[in-house]
């Protein structure tokens, strides 16, 4: 499969299966979408015929064009059959039962009552608690014993805010030091915040034990403060900011995200990059909503022509401002052309509810953050382990080739199929699609593409 798209004065051509790219001049560009579907003859009057006003576009040089790209087919850099459809549904298999990585809910409560909080205020529309050490200490266990021959895993403090639980947050980090070492393995800690409560001794703490802190800010100060209020109404953007600065600044710039959610209220989010950008701060992600068709927050039809124009605008400031010697790094743009994930990887997703679980409060397991609440998706808890094994294996067939409208979509193997909780929470299943959510993918991965031919052509 072939995916052909003109961006920022590039023609680019995209291999699906290969992952080969080809930036091509317009009369290149034009012979490869004919190639498929003509003879070598009918290609050849077709661009006579197109560009009869240009002397430089001669029969010779056409001909010369379609042997190239058949050349390119011949190598496997063009029109490359799919191979990966039959193996689609072996690589899970293949991994058995082992896990890697948990998302613990050390806190079922939040300080801050966003208005699109899909958790409902950190509750996930049950009750509100907090995570003791016992049960996050089972979780620690269950993921060891659970993790095969994995050295390295994946802990995720999650809530709600999990700086509500704080204490039990360093007591869990301690014990895992401790198992490590018995085990042989190597934890890995992410702590997600909205700000409110960090103070010098979870910059010192954070900064000594957690890989990555992921840091919620929405953007411009109007922007943040619509949605992300207290209880009593009140915006966030000014107490949370500064300290922000300061563990970003402690950080040494490394080793974090700033997420933001953009809703209906601002699809220009452009806007809040480039503020979030200019606050200093590099490490950059920003996401649609997700929710009900009939919730306010979410984008509407127009909205969604709006964004698509919004990541061109993003991708060529992007390139402007590296240029420039202040660039920033925008998650949904980050890829590899060269290496990138393996094909398992690139098949198989996330891993939500195989290979990465969600735990509650009461010690819990769901197939990730998302699921938490959606009692027919509960796969078990951390004592007696996965008992829903009809739920598991149903996570387990989820990939790139599991869903029909999937299956001629050339973006498929960046997505991996989509997320499932997207899915679910739109069509009522995990192998539904949520197409908004498709379309604003396509468009961020040919921005992402379009950004690396400009680097490469700048040597950069």
């Amino acid at each position: 499969m072939v995916h052909q798209y003109k961006l920022n004065g590039y023609n680019i051509v995209l291999d699906t299966c290969s992952g080969a790219i080809h930036v091509v001049d317009e009369v290149a560009y034009d012979i490869i979408e004919l190639f498929p579907v003509k003879a070598s003859d009918e290609i050849v009057a077709d661009m006579m015929e197109k560009y009869k006003d240009r002397e430089d576009v001669t029969e010779e040089e056409v001909r010369l064009c379609i042997e190239d790209v058949e050349r390119l087919v011949k190598a496997g850099k063009l029109y490359t059959e799919d191979t990966f459809a039959d193996k689609a549904g072996t690589f899970k298999e293949r991994s058995g039962n082992v896990i890697k990585a948990l998302c613990l809910h050390v806190a079922h409560t939040c300080n801050l009552n966003c208005s699109y909080c899909f958790a409902s205020q950190g509750k996930y529309h049950g009750e509100r608690a907090l995570m003791s050490f016992e049960v996050g200490k089972q979780a620690l266990d269950f993921l060891i014993a659970n993790s095969g021959t994995r050295r390295n895993l994946e802990v995720d403090f999650f809530g709600g805010e999990p700086l509500m639980n704080w204490d039990v947050v360093k007591e869990l980090v301690a014990y895992a030091r401790i198992q490590e070492k018995i085990y042989n393995k190597n934890f890995r800690f992410t702590l997600t915040t909205n700000g409110m409560l960090i103070d010098d001794d979870v910059i010192e703490f954070a900064n000594k034990e957690m890989s990555n802190v992921v840091l919620s800010l929405d953007g411009r100060k109007e922007i943040h403060d619509r949605t992300r209020v207290d209880y009593a109404g009140n915006g966030s953007y000014e107490k949370i900011v500064p300290k922000f600065k300061k563990l970003v600044d402690a950080r040494g710039g490394q080793g974090y995200y700033m997420r933001g959610t953009f809703t209906h209220a601002n699809p220009d989010f452009t806007k809040d990059v480039f503020h979030m950008a200019d606050l200093g701060f590099t490490e950059l992600s920003m996401e649609p909503v997700v929710g009900a068709a009939d919730d306010p927050a979410v984008l509407t039809a127009e909205d969604l022509e709006i964004v698509k124009e919004q990541y061109e605008i993003l991708a060529k400031e992007m390139i402007k401002r590296k240029k420039e010697g202040r660039g920033f790094t925008f998650y949904h743009y980050m890829i590899d052309l060269t290496g990138g994930p393996c094909v398992y990887k690139r098949i198989s997703g996330c891993g939500s509810g195989t290979e990465y679980m969600a735990v509650t409060p009461w010690g819990d397991l769901y197939p990730c953050h998302q699921f938490v609440g959606e009692e027919e998706y509960k796969l078990g808890d951390v004592w007696n382990g996965v008992t829903n094994n009809h739920v598991r294996e149903e996570f387990r067939g989820c990939n790139a080739y599991s869903r029909e409208e999937c299956k001629d979509c050339w973006a498929k193997l960046y997505c991996s199929g989509g997320c499932a909780a997207n899915a679910f929470h739109a069509s009522g299943s995990i192998r539904g699609i949520y197409e908004p959510g498709c379309e604003l993918f396509r468009k961020r991965m040919e921005c992402a593409i379009m950004i690396k031919v400009a680097e490469d052509e700048s040597g950069k």
